[in-house]
């Protein structure tokens, strides 16, 4: 048996070496802090008290999915960078070593990769210093993030002096500039500046950092190895222990790209189900939120929840003639008397015109189609002349009766007149008559 031994060995060995491959390595012990007013991580240093444990670096490319431990409540879709003006400003003077400056390209790179680069997102720009300073790129040379990691790589070291302040006045003068790429102030979009440096500035960094803190531009100070505490808390925005970082070697800066997207995350607050609106959440690139209400509510005064919308007290509900409010906020429409709702179910259309009221019959409406009518009277009575008002039949004849009557009474009048005028008429003409005879027999006789 023992000399089958080692032949079982050689068949077991590529599983061994596969396993051993396979195997995930330990994770690395949390560093001290370096005092108060910064953040430090790295291995070498005296120890001081315990510091939070930094949230591990995504992968590659990767969205940020978590708040530093498994089961976070950033969720999967939760963490949204916020839209920046970022200018990297980097030491690369003598004391940098060529493969330490390799180190904080990656550490550039790792951020970006967190980012969300675009026009109208964030917008990076690089500013490389040591006794000079050169801007490497502008804020507007690249929008995506591919050619913005490869403008990087290709960035080398100046090899001289430490001018950290001439460098965050360069920044500020012509990195942020509306020229150079920067938002401006109506945009409400945030000027971040990142400085790393391992030295001490050879120049005043307190006027030159105040003024930039003053144009608005929030400073972060990323110390390596010698680099001088005090000059990082100068140059720092307050407060100081969530803008100051110290990292004992450029071996672990990289760990601090995973602390900047924590930093620049802008929480869907939204995904986090905490933003008590009743409707909908709606959320804003600056990371905060509004809500609104669903169509027929209006939002309360505490801007969260929702009531629902008297669409027609409002008035804009289109019926031509009544609306009637439904619950939940809607509605519909309804027609007058006579008219009939169209199809659009907002305007009428007149559907009897006697149904108006407006037709103007003292008896009856008869309905001669949707748009026609004529007048009719009731039994025993019968239509005037105006095709409107009507009569009693019983009433027309008494009048002509009476009418009849009365013409009658004054011919007979009349007739009874004239005839004793004639009779008073020939009364004198008789008379006349016998004087004439008379004088005629008297001459006569003379």
């Amino acid at each position: 048996m023992p000399h089958r031994l080692p032949g079982l060995l050689l068949l077991l060995w590529p599983l061994l070496l596969l396993l051993l491959l396979l195997s995930p390595a330990a994770p690395a012990a949390p560093g001290p802090l370096a005092g108060p007013g910064s953040r430090r991580l790295g291995t070498r240093g005296p120890g001081g008290s315990p510091g939070r444990r930094p949230a591990p670096a995504a992968p590659t490319g990767a969205p940020y999915s978590g708040a530093g431990q498994p089961g976070g409540t950033r969720g999967a879709g939760v963490c949204k960078s916020r839209p920046l003006d970022l200018v990297f400003i980097i030491d690369s003077s003598r004391s940098v070593r060529p493969l330490e400056f390799t180190k904080v390209k990656t550490f550039v790179s790792r951020i970006i990769d967190t980012l969300d680069i675009g026009a109208v997102d964030t917008r990076v720009a690089l500013v490389n210093y040591a006794s000079t300073v050169k801007i490497e790129f502008h804020l507007q040379t690249h929008l995506d993030k591919q050619s913005l990691k490869q403008a990087v790589a290709r960035i080398t070291p100046l090899s001289t002096g430490t001018m950290s302040g001439l460098a965050i006045q360069t920044a500020m003068e012509k990195a942020f500039t509306v020229e150079a790429g920067a938002r401006g102030p109506s945009s409400n979009i945030p000027k971040v500046a990142i400085i790393v440096t391992d030295g001490r500035p050879q120049d005043q960094v307190n006027e030159v950092a105040a003024r930039a803190r003053a144009a608005g531009i929030e400073l972060y100070a990323v110390g390596v190895d010698r680099a001088d505490m005090e000059s990082l808390k100068m140059m720092a925005s307050e407060p100081l222990d969530e803008h100051v970082f110290y990292v004992e070697t450029y071996g672990v800066i990289e760990k601090l790209s995973s602390r900047f997207q924590e930093t620049f995350c802008a929480i869907n607050k939204c995904a986090l189900n905490t933003h008590g609106c009743g409707h909908i959440c709606v959320n804003d690139r600056s990371g905060s939120y509004h809500c609104e209400c669903y169509e027929g509510y209006t939002l309360n005064e505490d801007r969260k929840t929702c009531s629902a919308q008297d669409q027609c007290a409002v008035g804009t509900h289109g019926c031509e003639h009544v609306c009637v409010s439904d619950r939940a906020g809607s509605y519909h429409c309804e027609c007058y008397e006579g008219y009939t709702l169209n199809q659009d179910k907002k305007t009428c259309s007149v559907r009897d015109k006697c149904a108006l009221g407006s037709h103007g019959c003292q008896h009856i409406c008869v309905s001669d189609g949707a748009a026609s009518y004529h007048c009719d009277c009731y039994t025993g009575f019968t239509l005037n002349e105006d095709k409107r008002t009507c009569s009693a039949i019983e009433e027309a004849r008494r009048l002509i009766s009476t009418e009849d009557a009365c013409g009658c009474e004054a011919t007979v009048a009349f007739q009874e007149k004239v005839s004793s005028y004639l009779q008073r008429l020939n009364t004198k003409i008789d008379d006349i008559l016998e004087k004439l005879q008379a004088n005629e027999y008297g001459q006569i006789h003379r």
